[in-house]
Formats: structure tokens, C-alpha cells, sequence
């Protein structure tokens, strides 16, 4: 019996060993996907202009680099202090921990290189070498084009410097360590043809991120399987928001939807007499930044449309509010 507890004993410990071992390399030795790239980027006229498009309206970095007006529907952008940073995404809204959305004006950028900035947007590691929360997309990002990414760049050299100094992002535990293996090298692809609607609009929808909101999650990361489905929380003061099902299914997503009227879903929000009404007392807000999203060409919304449209339906009906029940 001695002997069977000792080999038991030597077992407990090799695994304790093994698991202290797998810790120390997750934090010492990932994340790991080499050093920034040497990049000198020339900011012509037109890398800045498809930057600032990409930026705006289809990757919508502004949309959590900047300050949004909650007190209006969609949460309209301020346009004072663009690409400060400060958003916050934190438990409440479902994330183990609370992120921030960093400064991305040169007043904070400044310090980086091309290179820097490239490799924190494609894999995920900041200019220290400290791993990022997946909560800005670089996993997709990293499947871009290279050149479109470095168009948004060298869009954000010419912002306006914004003296705001973010709170640096807290992951809870196991959170904490498992973050350091999610940086992952690109895998970049080139942009194809606009006459290739399907691919084209498969290659914005990867760049919007619709997936990241249109599906449901677990500690911000999408379940498998519910891709473009909707259902995903956004809890509010007011109760709980849920994303649409955007997939083609005829019952419970778009599927009885024209082209026309996708389009114009988005462009309604363009039209010169629009303007984002003050919400009313315990009502609940979208969190779709429609404002933003509208100023993407036609093109490349009917590119999204034909996209989607190839995507399998899937029928899961979305309760979209949830009021929170007044306490007696």
C-alpha cells in the first residue's frame, strides 16, 4: 500500500511539475509571433484616402477608438477628440476583464514604428511585447491585405494628436495567462477582384467584423456554429440588447430581404435631414455603429448582401430587448 501511494505521490507531483512548466512558458516564452516588420511606409494621397475609408466605414476602427454619444441612437461618434481611445469593454458586457480601447492618435503613437503598429493590428502584440485581448479583431485583420492595412496606417499619422491617457487592459484569471497564447502570425490575403462579389463581399465582411456581434459568444470569443446567426448580449443600464440573426433564413433572419433594401437599411442614415434622436429615459440603445457603417460605398454593401446570401441560413429566432423588471 506504501508503495502504491508513493507512485501515486511521484504521479501528483510530475503533473504539478507539468502544469507549473506549461505556466512558465506561456509566460515567459509566448506570445511569439516575431519581431515588427521594418516598414516605411510612403503616405501618399491615396493610401491616406482608402485609410481613412477602411478606418470610417468598413473596419470601423474609429467606431471603439474614439467616443461615442450613448445618449443617441447608435451611439454616434463625437467628433471632437477622434481616435482617443477610452471605450471600455468589461464584465458587464460579458469579457473577462476590462479592455480599454487605447489612444491611436499620434500623440500616442508617436513612440512606434510602422512596423509596430502593423504587427499589433495583424497578430495581436503590442509594441512591449505584452499580448492583446482579441477584442479589436486582429485575427481578421491579419487575414487582410497587407496594403490595406498599411493604408490605415498611414491614415492615422494624420489624425489629430489627443492628449488622453488610456487605463492600461486588466485580464481576470485563467484569462490572464491563456491571453499570451492568443497572438497568432497573419496569414494575409490579397484583396480580390470587386467583380468577384462573393469573394469581394466575403473580404469586407472579414474586415467589418459583422461575425464578431452577429454570432453568439462566451467570454467574447464566437461559439462555433452560430456565425452571422445572431445573439450576442449587449447588456444596458435599461435591460439587454441582442444582435439580429443576419443570416438568409426566411422565418428568423433576412432572408426576405432584396438587395435594395439591405442597401438602403445602411444609407437611410445618410440622408441629409437624418439626425441620431435623443433616446428617451430607460430605453434601450443599438450598439450597431449605423452611422459609420452607412458611409460604405453601395458596392460594397451589394458585395456584403451577395456574401451573406452564401452563407448557410440559420433559423434561430433572436429575442432582440429584454427591459430590465423595475424592482417593487
Amino acid at each position: 500500500m506504501k508503495k502504491v501511494f508513493k507512485v501515486i505521490g511521484i504521479i501528483v507531483l510530475v503533473l504539478i511539475l507539468g502544469v507549473a512548466g506549461v505556466g512558465v512558458y506561456v509566460k515567459t516564452a509566448l506570445p511569439n509571433v516575431g519581431p515588427a516588420p521594418e516598414i516605411t511606409l510612403k503616405n501618399t494621397p491615396e493610401r491616406i484616402a482608402n485609410g481613412r475609408y477602411l478606418a470610417h466605414h468598413v473596419a470601423v476602427c474609429m467606431d471603439c477608438h474614439s467616443t461615442r454619444d450613448w445618449s443617441r441612437y447608435a451611439g454616434p461618434m463625437v467628433e471632437k477628440g477622434i481616435g482617443g481611445g477610452g471605450e471600455v469593454f468589461n464584465k458587464q458586457m460579458g469579457f473577462p476583464g476590462d479592455f480599454y480601447a487605447p489612444n491611436i492618435t499620434p500623440h500616442a503613437l508617436s513612440g512606434w514604428t510602422d512596423g509596430e503598429i502593423f504587427r499589433a493590428v495583424t497578430t495581436g502584440v503590442s509594441k512591449d511585447g505584452h499580448a492583446l485581448f482579441p477584442v479589436m479583431g486582429y485575427h481578421r485583420f491579419g487575414q487582410m491585405d497587407q496594403e490595406d492595412i498599411m493604408d490605415v496606417i498611414a491614415y492615422l499619422r494624420t489624425l489629430e494628436p489627443v492628449v488622453n491617457e488610456i487605463p492600461r487592459s486588466k485580464a481576470d484569471f485563467p484569462v490572464n495567462v491563456l491571453i499570451n497564447t492568443m497572438p497568432a502570425k497573419a496569414a494575409f490575403t490579397k484583396r480580390p477582384a470587386e467583380s468577384d462579389q462573393v469573394a469581394y463581399g466575403k473580404y469586407l465582411i472579414n474586415a467589418s467584423g459583422c461575425v464578431d456581434c452577429h454570432s453568439q459568444t462566451d467570454k467574447g470569443k464566437v461559439i462555433p456554429g452560430t456565425e452571422f446567426g445572431g445573439g450576442m448580449e449587449f447588456a444596458q443600464p435599461a435591460g439587454i440588447v441582442r444582435s439580429p440573426n443576419i443570416t438568409f433564413d426566411k422565418a428568423n433572419g433576412i432572408g426576405s430581404w432584396s438587395k435594395d433594401m439591405f442597401v438602403q437599411r445602411f444609407k437611410m442614415y445618410t440622408d441629409s435631414g437624418y439626425a441620431p434622436r435623443q433616446l428617451k429615459p430607460g430605453e434601450l440603445n443599438t450598439p450597431m455603429p449605423w452611422s459609420m457603417y452607412a458611409g460604405m460605398k453601395t458596392s460594397d454593401l451589394e458585395a456584403i448582401y451577395a456574401y451573406l446570401q452564401s452563407v448557410k441560413p440559420l433559423d434561430n429566432k433572436v429575442e432582440r430587448f429584454a427591459l430590465n423588471t423595475p424592482s417593487k
